[in-house]
């Protein structure tokens, strides 16, 4: 599906956006957890715990074909990134907190992505040809995460006016591939769209619904105030669609549109999702403020 070139290219555009990511990183962003314990590891927990569990339970409900269900499942270990970071700026949570998250999210998301994958493929595609990350494959991810965020935090602590100065380009980069490699897995499955919308949509916003309040609501539980609440909302509700996508789509990894739609999906649904929670819990602090 899609353009040869794209497919080929993907690796190395969601190598850039990694590197983008990088750039916004230190090493303080790691040692900050020390500061936020009780919130990390409570957001850690609901993304790398509660989310790929809810998304089974959801996909079964939901009855979503085999690969449907595996690219959902997918999109639940991908990593947070720089959307929710700017979606918790504009709705007042911490965004150091999402900084944080996201740096570990991302280290994790190595080891956390390829076993949810493995283990979703060997549920779902049982008897069909194997589609889940071997080592080699995982080896890839690692290469295509890592690495890239290494050399941007790198770059960042080296030559801070050049990383100033790459800011905003790879910002507008990173929404240019995210749009990109959308538009690519929709237009190439063009065909069988209104099936698939039919097939996932309902499964996806419920996801992505269920995701964001238990983001927000579980961290409030335990004691989380409501700007640390709020940031880990946006972390766990909106995901690195991108990467998710590449994984599914590169002819090196899984190399499956059918499992990339479920991700478009989600990349499109997140942003009018997200706005709503955004004003739906502002909204509730400002009248549990008032005397």
């Amino acid at each position: 599906m899609g353009s040869p070139l794209i497919l080929a290219s993907l690796p190395f555009a969601i190598g850039v956006v990694m590197l983008g990511l990088g750039l916004s990183l230190t090493l303080d962003d790691f040692r900050r957890v020390g500061r936020y314990p009780k919130a990390v590891v409570v957001a850690l927990l609901c993304q790398i715990v509660l989310l790929p569990v809810i998304c089974f339970g959801l996909v079964l409900v939901f009855r979503l074909p085999a690969e449907a269900a595996v690219g959902l499942l997918l999109v639940a270990a991908a990593p947070g990134g720089p959307t929710a970071n700017l979606f918790s700026h504009l709705f007042g949570g911490d965004v150091a907190l999402n900084v944080t998250l996201t740096a570990i999210n991302s280290v994790l998301a190595v080891v956390t992505l390829p076993v949810v994958v493995n283990l979703s493929a060997g549920y779902f595609l049982a008897g069909e040809a194997a589609v889940g990350l071997q080592f080699g494959k995982t080896a890839q991810v690692f290469l295509m995460v890592i690495v890239p965020v290494a050399v941007g935090m790198f770059v960042r602590s080296r030559a801070p006016e050049l990383t100033r100065r790459l800011n905003i380009p790879v910002r507008v980069f990173s929404i240019v591939v995210l749009v990109t490699v959308i538009y690519a897995v929709l237009y190439g499955e063009r065909e069988n769209l209104v099936g698939y919308f039919v097939a996932v949509g309902s499964a996806v916003l419920a996801f992505n619904i269920v995701s964001l309040l238990a983001g927000y609501g579980v961290p409030r539980l335990t004691g989380v105030d409501h700007r640390g609440a709020t940031a880990a909302g946006f972390e766990i509700g909106i995901h690195n669609t991108g990467l998710a996508i590449t994984v599914a789509l590169s002819p090196t990894l899984l190399n499956s549109p059918e499992i990339a739609v479920p991700g478009a999906v989600y990349g499109i649904v997140m942003f009018f999702t997200a706005t709503g929670f955004g004003w739906l819990i502002g909204r509730r602090a400002r009248v549990s403020a008032t005397p």
